[in-house]
């Protein structure tokens, strides 16, 4: 096939016409559209007088007007039910009884489900609709067509929950013995079978027992197989409705019977109708009955009958839970190979493949075993219960480790889904499936990632905090592999078109703070909300990586970097080039009233989001508008009074030099919704109370960063100060064996002079190291330690009791005299004593250091 050659466009006058002709051609396919429309007779036809009611109106489009007319009128029944019941149910519901008998299916279908609509509404008492509805519902069960059968049988099912049990016995249960009969047909035999399911649990044993039970029977031995297998499937209702005991001497003979029924479709809904009763079978049911029908299930599933082994995959978890108290260990041994069989089912020819195999699998079979490896990953935390969890490593690991790497999508999914359970299932041991998880977050399917996220917090926490009885090293081993599987399921996501995804994990990425640590969020995740806020084009995504960059700061230990992520917000959002920019800003102001205390907004960004009246950008401005009750409910009185005023001054200059209609329009209104608000002041209000706790309880947390970092700085400065203080006697020690023997005595009269001053120098500084290592492992090592694992018990909104409980153990044990803290109103930075106290005790100390060592030399020589 040669290639094909793309030459340059002729735009010439000759080929321009070319064009235009090929355009007119094209024209041509718009006459038949035409052609379609309807015809002047037609819509006089479909013209209706407006001067009719809606009453009016829906008998005259019943009586002569179109099927499509008539369709409207039946799906508008609900709505004049609620308008006129009376002259509805006297005018208008007659008519449709006639419609209904000549009607299309379109009409059936609409009509089932506008009647289901009235008895959900309770527009009309129960009595009145078995009254004037039971009769059309009962009449058209019988539809020939199937799909207009069922949706009226689905009707009249609901309709029987609601119904009194004496209008059901006498209108649906007398009529159902002649309809269940074979002479019947089909259809009647099958609607049979699901009116006794619904039934069932709605009168009591003794009634159904004689009324209800001989027509069970019956239809469970009928001709048809689809008749005894929907008569199976309802045999679970008339058990619950019976009670135990006649479920064992009634229903269980039956199921036991229809289990070796000849069609493969009877013996399925058998073996599920089993598996839903063991709860009501005693331990000898299950031993003696129960347990051989499922093995020989088990053992026919492979050889003769692949029909059931769907249905066997799904159930295994709940039947090997439901047996467990029965198996011996050499059952329940049988029981975990044929699930372990299951779960690698049709990846055995992956291995050793031949291109002459001769028994090669279809197209069915291979999505056959797909959905048996799906459903063995949706049994695993059921099998996890069955093999106990302490033999998870031993007995299920390697099942876990394929299904995870499984080559089909829905496997993984389904994986992805029951990770959390298992998880918790695992509890101390979660750490073995730390390799999964990573291996899931970089799955090539972002549906595998998207049913990942949704525990993603919860499962991060169990992976941290989980393995704490292995210790610390486990944990900070399992980080380093975690944090680049976090960041390429994101930019994978992010690359995609599947915008709610990346949403949704960005949302989940707010837990990281109680995951990992400050620096560690610093580095790798909160650069990326940023650009992410800066860069995406979908909204939604926008504000998720703004709020998780909010909680991002909230949590970060370094005041340093809190000041550069707000200064970049201010410029690269507040003062952005792009009008959209400032709208995220906004954006971003409201997260940061709502995770940050009053003061810390008021501090930061009051100011720069007031410099937004002055925008170009009439939305940007009529955001702002919005926004300024919030803004104005962060003040406090008399603290911030200058800002009130600049609040007050730049609503001002709105209401007087705003322009845009719209813009002035949400002006007038934020003002008078201002007007209305009451500031908080200083102290604590009553009508305030609430607030003003959770304000004082943020301001407290912020302080508390401040002091940790306070502690982080003493504690590097008091050790990098016993580093040098070691280094330098090691110098010295090693200059002195050095010197020389012949200028021993000069060097030993000249130290004699100055001995005093240097071993002085010496006992200060071993005094202030004593010092320093007194305070950091009296202070500063213990409560650091808590510090480090704060943000790992804390929730996501904030930080926990226990984070509280830590800080004011922090300000009890700071009130010695070596250490004080201010009080939360003043300031949250730590305050140590005065410099000139602390000088005036080392030159004391000296001094006297120094007259003992200088009396001591001069004894010496």
């Amino acid at each position: 096939m040669r290639p094909i050659i793309f030459s340059k466009m002729d735009f010439s006058h000759s080929s321009l016409f070319g064009y235009i002709e090929d355009l007119q051609e094209l024209t041509i396919i718009e006459r038949p559209v035409r052609r379609s429309l309807k015809t002047p007779e037609e819509i006089e036809r479909l013209t209706v007088d407006e001067e009719l009611s809606d009453i009016e109106r829906a008998v005259y489009l019943l009586s002569s007007g179109q099927d499509v007319q008539g369709t409207s009128v039946v799906a508008n029944l609900p709505v004049l039910m609620r308008q006129n019941p009376a002259e509805t149910l006297r005018r208008v519901l007659p008519k449709i009884r006639e419609v209904l008998h000549v009607a299309g299916v379109e009409m059936q279908l609409t009509a089932a489900v506008s009647f289901l609509t009235v008895l959900q509404e309770e527009s009309v008492s129960i009595h009145t609709y078995s009254h004037s509805f039971l009769h059309i519902i009962l009449q058209n069960l019988e539809h020939r067509d199937a799909g207009v059968s069922n949706a009226w049988l689905e009707t009249l099912l609901a309709v029987i929950e609601a119904l009194p049990k004496e209008t059901v016995r006498h209108e649906i249960l007398n009529p159902l013995v002649s309809k269940a009969q074979l002479s019947q047909t089909l259809q009647s035999r099958l609607v049979s079978c699901k009116i006794m399911g619904k039934v069932a649990n709605k009168f009591e044993a003794h009634i159904i027992k004689r009324e209800v039970l001989p027509l069970v029977k019956s239809l469970c031995q009928d001709v048809e197989y689809e008749v005894r297998t929907c008569m199976c499937r309802q045999l679970e209702h008339v058990a619950r409705g019976i009670g135990t005991e006649l479920t064992k001497t009634v229903v269980l003979p039956e199921l036991v019977e229809l289990a070796r029924d000849e069609g493969s479709s009877v013996r399925l809904a058998a073996f599920e109708t089993l598996v839903n009763l063991l709860d009501m079978f005693d331990a000898d049911d299950r031993s003696q009955t129960v347990l051989p029908l499922v093995k020989s299930f088990c053992e026919k599933s492979f050889k003769a009958d692949e029909s059931i082994l769907v249905s066997l995959s799904f159930h295994l978890g709940k039947l090997c839970n439901g047996l467990y108290g029965i198996f011996t260990p050499e059952q329940h041994l049988r029981f975990l190979e044929f699930y372990k069989k299951l779960s690698t089912l049709g990846l055995q020819q992956e291995n050793g493949h031949n291109d002459n195999q001769l028994h090669l699998q279809t197209l069915e079979q291979e999505k056959k075993y797909i959905s048996v490896r799906k459903n063995c990953a949706y049994n695993f935390p059921a099998m996890i219960v069955f093999v106990d969890p302490k033999n998870f490593h031993l007995e299920l690991y390697s099942i876990f480790f394929c299904l995870c790497h499984d080559p089909e999508v829905p496997v993984r999914y389904t994986m992805a889904i029951s990770f959390f359970e298992v998880a918790k299932l695992l509890n101390s041991d979660v750490y073995t499936i730390h390799k999964e998880l990573v291996t899931l977050l970089q799955d090539e399917s972002l549906e595998v990632l998207d049913a990942l996220v949704g525990h993603l917090p919860e499962i991060l926490e169990l992976m941290t905090n989980g393995g704490e009885n292995n210790g610390s090293e486990g944990k900070l081993l399992s980080i380093p592999d975690l944090i680049p599987a976090l960041t390429t399921a994101e930019q994978r996501a992010a690359t995609s078109l599947k915008w709610r995804t990346h949403e949704k994990l960005l949302q989940k990425y707010a837990c990281l703070p109680h995951i990992i640590s400050s620096d560690q969020i610093y580095y790798r995740f909160l650069h990326r909300m940023l650009t992410i806020i800066l860069t995406n084009n979908v909204l939604p995504v926008q504000k998720a990586a703004a709020r998780t960059l909010c909680v991002y700061l909230r949590y970060n230990r370094k005041q340093e970097q809190r000041h550069e992520v707000i200064q970049k917000l201010i410029e690269q959002l507040g003062q952005g080039k792009s009008y959209w920019n400032r709208l995220r800003f906004l954006d971003t102001c409201e997260f940061i009233m709502e995770l940050f205390s009053k003061s810390f907004f008021c501090k930061y960004f009051f100011l720069p989001v007031l410099e937004l009246t002055h925008d170009p950008v009439a939305n940007v401005r009529m955001k702002l508008c919005c926004l300024l009750p919030k803004v104005k409910s962060t003040l406090k009185i008399p603290t911030d009074k200058h800002l009130l005023q600049q609040l007050e001054l730049c609503i001002r200059k709105l209401l007087c030099q705003e322009k845009d209609k719209d813009v002035l329009t949400i002006v007038k209104r934020t003002v008078l919704e201002l007007d209305r608000m009451e500031i908080s002041v200083d102290a604590f209000q009553k009508r305030f109370y609430e607030n003003d706790l959770l304000d004082q309880e943020k301001e407290r947390q912020e302080h508390l960063l401040l002091e940790m970092e306070q502690l982080e700085k003493e504690k590097q400065k008091n050790e990098g100060r016993s580093t040098n203080i070691n280094d330098k006697m090691f110098e010295k020690k090693r200059r002195d064996s050095k010197t020389s023997s012949v200028l021993a005595k000069s060097i030993n009269l000249s130290v004699s002079g100055s001995s005093s001053g240097t071993s002085a120098g010496k006992e200060e500084k071993k005094s202030k190291l004593v010092r320093s290592q007194s305070f950091s492992t009296q202070v500063l090592h213990p409560k650091y330690s808590n510090i480090d694992k704060c943000p790992n018990k804390s929730s996501a909104t904030g930080y926990t009791s226990s984070v509280s409980g830590m800080g004011k153990s922090c300000m009890l044990s700071f009130s010695d005299d070596s250490f004080r803290t201010h009080s939360a109103g003043n300031s949250g930075n730590a305050a140590f004593p005065s410099s000139s106290s602390r000088n005036l005790f080392n030159s004391a100390e000296q001094k006297n250091n120094g007259n003992k060592e200088s009396q001591s030399r001069k004894m010496s020589m």
